[in-house]
């Protein structure tokens, strides 16, 4: 067959063992295919994204989505069990779908997993909260690699210590991208009354959804064990997390020295 064609042709060059064994081999291309609810779930997310609608306010009905989508309830519901289930949404019996935010008290502490070893929470009380520094720096190359921005670029740095029962606990180091966070300083830090995560959703609309960590086990500088009020050969649990805005953007890297000896980290794998 190739022989006529080519002969009907003669422009066409003859086609050899090793070109039809080519032609053969090329893969075909398909077009990706995703659920309609994970589709819906997409729009959803801009919407969050974008501030159309803001934390702690309701979202439309699941019927006004599927109709604004053109898809139906039950597809609209899937994708809001998604989200509920990733802590963007919360639903609330007899009164909606909401945006979930850091504010609220069995959400606030969502990424912190430090449990009293009497596994009472409210025994302690809130934290005691005391900035030891807020300042611009310069990302290095670990803090820019961390938050996806260039080495050098403009960050803004914070040292804190959380105490619980008046017991420095945690010592932490934040790196932050300067540009979202413009105007944060250590006196807006220290006179707000509720979580940073909190502040940096109300103040600078950017709401950490999700958080990577790495955990070892380290011993103190010289420096950390004056914040900590520690001995040098006292052994401590460094937590180095990446947090993450919408889209999977980082907007935070923190670097958290924890005290076990009165505490445990608790996690909860499903």
């Amino acid at each position: 067959m190739v022989s006529t064609a080519n002969a009907s042709n003669p422009a066409m060059p003859s086609m050899g063992a090793s070109d039809a064994i080519a032609v053969q081999q090329t893969p075909v291309q398909t077009p990706a295919f995703s659920p309609l609810y994970q589709q819906i779930k997409v729009l959803l997310l801009q919407s969050l994204q974008s501030g159309e609608w803001k934390p702690s306010t309701a979202i439309p009905s699941e019927v006004e989505l599927a109709a604004r989508f053109k898809v139906s309830q039950g597809t609209v519901r899937k994708a809001i069990d998604e989200l509920a289930a990733e802590h963007l949404l919360v639903r609330r019996q007899g009164k909606g779908t909401f945006v979930a935010t850091h504010a609220e008290h069995h959400v606030q502490y969502r990424f912190l997993k430090l449990i009293p070893d009497n596994g009472n929470t409210n025994s302690e009380g809130p934290a005691q909260r005391r900035i030891i520094d807020c300042k611009r720096a310069r990302a290095s190359a670990d803090v820019a690699r961390a938050l996806a921005i260039r080495a050098g670029d403009a960050v803004l740095q914070v040292r804190r210590v959380l105490s619980f029962s008046q017991v420095p606990t945690i010592l932490e180091d934040l790196w932050l991208p300067a540009a979202p966070f413009k105007g944060l300083t250590a006196e807006r830090l220290t006179h707000y009354d509720g979580p940073m995560y909190a502040l940096f959703e109300k103040e600078f609309a950017v709401r950490m959804v999700r958080a990577e960590e790495e955990i070892r086990a380290v011993l103190p500088d010289a420096q950390q064990c004056e914040l900590l009020q520690v001995g040098p050969h006292t052994p401590l649990l460094s937590v180095e997390r990446i947090a993450y805005t919408y889209n999977d953007t980082p907007m935070e890297m923190r670097r958290g020295l924890y005290l076990t000896d009165r505490h445990h980290y608790r996690n909860a794998l499903n």
